[in-house]
């Protein structure tokens, strides 16, 4: 079994803990790990290079190509992230920036369409649900129809050696519950799309016959065209 980690931050405290309580679970699996902003240290500038000529030719493909290929590659996909001002932190959201040639409507890889996320975010006060779904709307708009999530408050202390014992022992619990439940999780099927998804596939479906109907050069048509979803061919499998 494959795990693809992208950690929201570099900061080894509490979201860090959380995330290594998870894997606890998971420890015969192969574990790569990716830490924003360090395997991803540059902002999203908007040229659209990726979506209009193609993702290797973004001023960043030498850091993407190497987050795409993980995540194409692993069989569940864990997103670790703390709270900052109710959203994910810049670095996270820098990174997703870069995967918009990813989203349905552009280029969305046929492989996300079968695989598994967690999403793991805590807070101080609260926005550890908004921070969550920062990253699940991105899931969303990928393919990915398994996403577990598990969220969790502090309320009094970011440091995780002075949480009262009863809370974090709370914490821990919530953690590990979440993680039994995808350890028990039989990997080596496929996950199912979900409604949800189907119906965003088939809208943007529609939306790429009628833009390559205009322009037959463009670029995601030419994707779809070539994955065969134009046609009878489906990234899932039923």
């Amino acid at each position: 079994m494959k795990i693809t980690v992208i950690n929201a931050t570099e900061v080894k405290g509490i979201t860090f803990k959380a995330k290594e309580i998870f894997l606890e679970q998971f420890k015969d699996a192969e574990i790569t790990e990716f830490y924003l902003p360090k395997d991803c240290p540059a902002f999203c500038c908007g040229c659209k290079t990726c979506i209009l000529k193609g993702e290797d030719k973004c001023k960043d493909f030498e850091y993407i190509q190497k987050i795409d290929k993980s995540i194409k590659e692993a069989d569940l996909l864990v997103f670790p992230s703390p709270a900052y001002v109710f959203h994910t932190t810049g670095a996270m959201k820098a990174m997703l920036d870069h995967f918009a040639y990813r989203w349905m409507p552009h280029r969305p890889s046929k492989e996300i369409f079968t695989k598994r996320a967690v999403v793991i975010t805590q807070c101080l006060g609260s926005g550890e649900k908004s921070a969550a779904k920062d990253i699940k709307d991105s899931l969303a708009w990928w393919g990915v129809s398994a996403v577990y999530s598990t969220s969790f408050k502090l309320m009094s202390e970011i440091n995780w050696s002075k949480i009262p014992q009863k809370k974090q022992q709370a914490i821990t619990n919530k953690i590990t519950k979440l993680a039994i439940k995808v350890a028990k999780i039989d990997f080596s099927k496929p996950a199912k799309a979900n409604l949800a998804t189907k119906l965003k596939f088939y809208m943007v479906r529609m939306l790429q016959t009628s833009l390559g109907k205009k322009d037959p050069e463009y670029v995601d048509y030419n994707y779809w065209k070539e994955q065969g979803w134009l046609d009878k061919v489906r990234p899932w499998k039923d």
